[in-house]
């Protein structure tokens, strides 16, 4: 075949156009033209697409072009050329749809779980979840499904811990905000009201799930992403802090819901607080307030100055970003091991402190068991 028959020959493909699509972008065939086509937009309205929301994924793109006899109004005849494309398109990085991303999440298969004994109270440490922030794990997208995912495993835990009550501590860093000092390397993906929108869907959808399993306390601390700043400068008190604020319009949705949920908020100006779940006093602070290690020290001045977690046996605190559990002091009344439990993040990853530092954790959710023996490290879980 020469090279004029095979342009002249139209290519041996379906001539019907089609796209296929999801909420994420799909893929297009048998798109053809008179003229080679360089801009989209008719194209995606032809298929009731926004070619606001969507973009052409350029490398994909293939082309084939033929020729054709065309027979003109004076009965001579002329060759035009024809032209059909194929290739892939995406939803666009820049506008992110919410509800569509959280309705595929919620489409995601459970991950099975291991059984274990009933008759406790069960501790779910949602830390730095960072909503809005872009790093190396993947942006908002990937944060939803990993959310999603994790929920899945938490409802299989649920099922066969079998507890009686339930305690969220959410130790801080719900968003990712934009003056929260540190060395970023990437940029967000949402504006501050979608991070606190997106904040606050993700709480629910825990809390809502949760719920189901027994009656949930809600533990809430302010924490440094979500501070209210000018810059780095703190503004007002502890308490009006905009991760607390999230956590308060959740508290008033959960209310309306009629969810068996209650919230409970530190002092004003306070940072930390306890919380009496009867076989031990849960501590929660965010972290943020002493250097990397020396969580066991500042728990000590905090108890030696009657501070409210003072009287906790377990310190949860967050901001670190890594798994770590270490026994510190022991009760006097019980004489029962104090432990601090440093929780795992499941934000999209720390780049700028892996690059200064070569380390780097992985993303999990931190769950243990309060019985009447108090913490049982053996429920200790990352999930």
């Amino acid at each position: 075949m020469t090279l004029a028959d095979a342009l002249s020959t139209p290519p041996a493909t379906d001539d019907a156009p089609r796209i296929e699509a999801d909420a994420n972008g799909g893929t297009f065939s048998g798109i053809k033209s008179t003229k080679p086509i360089t801009d989209w937009s008719n194209i995606f309205a032809e298929f009731d697409l926004d070619p606001d929301v969507f973009e052409v994924v350029e490398d994909t793109v293939r082309m084939s072009k033929w020729q054709q006899s065309k027979r003109l109004e004076n009965g001579d005849r002329d060759i035009i050329w024809l032209y059909s494309y194929r290739g892939s398109f995406r939803r666009r990085s820049d506008r992110l749809d919410l509800p569509a991303l959280h309705a595929a999440a919620r489409q995601r298969k459970p991950r099975p779980f291991k059984p274990a004994d009933s008759d406790r109270v069960t501790v779910v440490v949602l830390s730095d979840v960072q909503a809005g922030k872009v790093g190396s794990r993947g942006g908002t997208p990937e944060l939803i499904e990993r959310m999603a995912d994790t929920r899945h495993a938490l409802t299989a835990h649920l099922r066969v811990r079998k507890p009686s009550r339930l305690v969220l501590a959410e130790a801080g860093d719900l968003f990712e905000g934009f003056e929260s000092g540190g060395n970023p390397m990437f940029t967000n993906d949402l504006s501050l009201t979608e991070q606190m929108d997106l904040a606050s869907t993700e709480l629910y959808e825990f809390v809502q799930l949760m719920q189901r399993h027994g009656p949930v306390e809600v533990m809430a601390v302010p924490s440094n992403h979500t501070a209210w700043r000018n810059g780095k400068q703190n503004l007002g008190r502890p308490g009006d802090d905009l991760g607390l604020g999230v956590h308060r319009q959740v508290a008033k949705l959960a209310a309306a819901s009629r969810l068996n949920a209650r919230w409970n908020f530190p002092r004003a100006y306070d940072e930390s607080m306890a919380l009496d779940v009867g076989g031990a006093v849960l501590g929660l602070v965010h972290g943020n307030q002493f250097s990397p290690g020396r969580a066991a020290e500042w728990w000590s001045k905090q108890q030696h100055g009657g501070q409210p977690v003072g009287a906790a046996d377990v310190l949860i605190t967050g901001h670190y970003h890594h798994l770590s559990v270490m026994p510190t002091g022991r009760n006097p009344h019980t004489g029962r091991a104090k432990w601090w439990l440093q929780a795992p993040t499941l934000d999209n990853g720390s780049d700028w402190y892996r690059n200064v530092q070569g380390d780097d954790s992985s993303p999990g959710l931190l769950v243990f068991d309060v019985t009447s023996d108090g913490f049982d490290l053996q429920s200790l879980t990352v999930l």
